[in-house]
C-alpha cells in the first residue's frame, strides 16, 4: 500500500504491491494458464447452451450468464499478468487501466449475483414447487440476468471514476486513488455488496433446499430433472465458497489492520495466493458442469449428434446436386 499527496489531499493507491519476488515468476504463469483454460472451457459451455436445439431452462440461463461473467474475467487477466512481469509498471494506458479493472470488478459482482439467482430458482423449484410456474419462466430469468449485469455496471462506477495512473519511483501504477478515509469506506462497501449480502441469501436458500431434499425426498423421486439441476447448483455454490471465501476473509483483515502491515507480512502472500484461488473458480465451474451436470453432459452429446447429422445431410445434399 502506497500513498501520495496531491494538492494537500492524501491518496492511497491500492494496486502498488509489496516486493514479493515469487509473484513476478509464478503468478504470471498461473494467470496465463487460467486465462487459456478459462477461455476454452467457458466458450465451450456457452456454445453448448446457445447452439443446442432445445431452449435453455431457467437454471441454464443463469449458468450461461455465469460462464459469460467468467469469460469476461479471464479475458482481462492477461493484462494483469503482463503488468506483474513488467514489475507492476502499467504500459497499456489509462483507458485499459479503467476497462480491464472494471471487467474484473464486474466478474466479482456478476459471479456471486448469478449464483444468488440460481439459488433462488432452486429454492422456488424445490421448496415451493406448486407456485413456481409463473415465476420460473425463461423471459423473467433473462430479465433478471439483464438487471444483474446493470447492477454490476453500476457497482463498477467507482472503478471507472477513481482508477487512475499513478507515478511512483519511476513506475506507473494502475491504482484506485482515493482519500484514505474513503478508501476504507469503499473497500468495506465492496466486501458487503460483493460477498456478505449475497452469500447470506445463498446460504439461507441452500439451507432451505437441503431441508426440503431431506424432508420430501420420496415425493420427488419422479422429479429427476430438478434433482440433477440442484446437485449441479450445490456443487457450483460449494466451489465458489471454497475459492472466494479465503480471499474475502483476508481482505477484511486488510481493511482493519492495513496500517500495521509491512511488506514482509505473510498476509501479503496469502492475498496473492487467495486471489489466484478466486480466479481459478472461473476454470472450475465448466469442469463441474461436465463432471456433476448430467443434463449438461446429455446436451453435449445431443449437440455433437446434431452437428454430425447436419454434416451428413450437407454431404448427401452435395452429392445429389
Amino acid at each position: 500500500m502506497n500513498s501520495t499527496t496531491e494538492g494537500g489531499m492524501t491518496l492511497v493507491t491500492t494496486s502498488a504491491p509489496p516486493d514479493l519476488e515469487w509473484t513476478k515468476t509464478a503468478m504470471p504463469v498461473f494467470i496465463l494458464l487460467i486465462t487459456a483454460l478459462g477461455i476454452v472451457f467457458n466458450m465451450f459451455v456457452l456454445v453448448v447452451f446457445w447452439f443446442h436445439k432445445k431452449a435453455c431452462t431457467v437454471a441454464e440461463i443463469y449458468l450461461s450468464n455465469l460462464a459469460a461473467a467468467d469469460l469476461v474475467l479471464v479475458s482481462c487477466l492477461p493484462f494483469w499478468a503482463v503488468n506483474i512481469l513488467n514489475n507492476h509498471n502499467w504500459i497499456f494506458g489509462l483507458f485499459l487501466c479503467k476497462v480491464v479493472h472494471m471487467g474484473i470488478n464486474m466478474n466479482v459482482y456478476g459471479s456471486i449475483y448469478f449464483l444468488v439467482l440460481v439459488s433462488i430458482d432452486r429454492y422456488v423449484a424445490l421448496v415451493h414447487p406448486l407456485s413456481n410456474s409463473v415465476i420460473r419462466r425463461p423471459k423473467y430469468a433473462k430479465l433478471a440476468c439483464l438487471l444483474v449485469w446493470g447492477l454490476c455496471l453500476l457497482l463498477s462506477v467507482p472503478v471507472i471514476i477513481y482508477r487512475n495512473l499513478e507515478l511512483q519511483n519511476n513506475v506507473t501504477f494502475c491504482g484506485l486513488t482515493l482519500e484514505v478515509k474513503y478508501d476504507w469506506l469503499y473497500e468495506g462497501a465492496l466486501t458487503i455488496f460483493s460477498f456478505i449480502i449475497p452469500i447470506g441469501i445463498i446460504s439461507w436458500c441452500t439451507v432451505k433446499i437441503i431441508q426440503a431434499l431431506n424432508g420430501r425426498l420420496k415425493e420427488w423421486l419422479n422429479q429427476k430433472m430438478e434433482h440433477k439441476a440442484t446437485t449441479l447448483v450445490l456443487a457450483v455454490l460449494l466451489a465458489f465458497v471454497i475459492c472466494w471465501l479465503p480471499f474475502h476473509l483476508v481482505k477484511l483483515v486488510f481493511i482493519f489492520i492495513r496500517s500495521d502491515l509491512t511488506s514482509e507480512n505473510p498476509l501479503h502472500t496469502c492475498r496473492y495466493i487467495f486471489t489466484c484461488l478466486g480466479f481459478f473458480n472461473s476454470v472450475l465451474n465448466p469442469i463441474l458442469y461436465v463432471i456433476v451436470g448430467k443434463n449438461f453432459r446429455k446436451k453435449v452429446t445431443e449437440l455433437f449428434k446434431q452437428e454430425d447429422s447436419e454434416v451428413s445431410f450437407r454431404t448427401v445434399s452435395t452429392r445429389t446436386t
